[in-house]
């Protein structure tokens, strides 16, 4: 078999040598604008460009290294519906975001964020403790990471919550679903984390409006896409106190221009988009598996509804 595979950043030698490692029956072939590729079964890629899509038409299956995908469904009928698009499930992400979204809640709950603007300024003032019963943690979206999150922050003690498109449960969490639970959801979250795919539907979901739900003095946290917020409504609603701070792994144009006033804002904090990193070996594992899967003609764990975008 042939994988016609793809990396922006070019480093294509170690993804070759992983699946030299864990798929030796399979030829890779390299991608590169302009250059006439042969005929291939399946693509490995992530954040394709539009002039791949010749390639990626003729494919059995298209393999996304990331667990998002609104990057290859932007594309639309560009790319045959026959065509399956699998996403990754986990790969080692999952105790990635866990461990960032817990940093971020305990660092608000602890109010290390304060701490640090007082030792900055040469200040020493024990601040209040806040109570755990009153610092509700709603994660939007309960998915494989969503989920991973929520079990990650059981042990500490807060009142969790977790909103999904479709009734889910879990031991110990407070679910809400659909439309009509969104905003008791919203009302009932001191932290809301957003781990939600990004589709037409979740696109500024945390607008003003939903962000004026949620209590006074609370937190965001957004490790999914830059998109599922409005940024200048996040501005101002810091900037009035109704949020106390944010922080943001993920903005709708990154890198973050240099000239955006979020650089400028202390109470929101941002990093490059690294939450949760793709870790090729794994990767290449649960992507090699699949693949097996497939040329068995079985089932494949992680295949996108296109319907529901994710």
């Amino acid at each position: 078999m042939r994988i016609l595979l793809h990396r922006a950043d070019g480093k294509t030698e170690p993804w070759i040598k992983d699946f030299a490692k864990f798929l030796p029956e399979a030829e890779i072939e390299i991608w590169h604008a302009g250059e006439k590729c042969q005929a291939c079964d399946y693509a490995v890629v992530w954040s394709p460009p539009e002039a791949m899509l010749a390639e990626l038409a003729t494919v059995k299956a298209i393999f996304v290294t990331g667990a998002g995908v609104d990057a290859l469904l932007k594309f639309g009928d560009a790319l045959p519906a026959h065509i399956p698009i699998i996403r990754l499930e986990d790969a080692g992400m999952g105790v990635q975001m866990a461990e960032y979204v817990t940093h971020a809640v305990l660092r608000y709950f602890r109010r290390f964020d304060e701490y640090e603007a007082q030792a900055r300024a040469g200040k020493w003032a024990p601040l209040p403790q806040y109570h755990k019963e009153d610092f509700a943690v709603g994660v939007l979206g309960m998915g494989v990471l969503g989920t991973r999150v929520l079990e990650a922050l059981a042990p500490f003690g807060f009142p969790l919550r977790g909103w999904s498109r479709t009734d889910k449960s879990m031991p110990g969490v407070q679910t809400f679903t659909g439309a009509d639970g969104l905003d008791t959801f919203l009302r009932g979250s001191r932290v809301l984390v957003c781990m939600l795919p990004l589709t037409p539907e979740t696109s500024n979901i945390i607008d003003r409006t939903n962000m004026c739900k949620l209590p006074q003095g609370a937190y965001i946290v957004n490790v999914a896409r830059g998109a599922h917020i409005a940024e200048p409504d996040l501005l101002t609603l810091i900037k009035s106190g109704h949020i106390a701070a944010a922080t943001l792994d993920v903005l709708r144009n990154e890198p973050l221009p240099a000239q955006h006033p979020f650089w400028q804002e202390p109470r929101i904090t941002i990093t490059p988009h690294i939450s949760a990193l793709t870790l090729r070996r794994e990767s290449v594992q649960q992507i090699a598996a699949n693949i097996r899967k497939a040329e068995a003609g079985e089932a494949i764990a992680g295949a996108v509804d296109r319907t529901l975008g994710y």
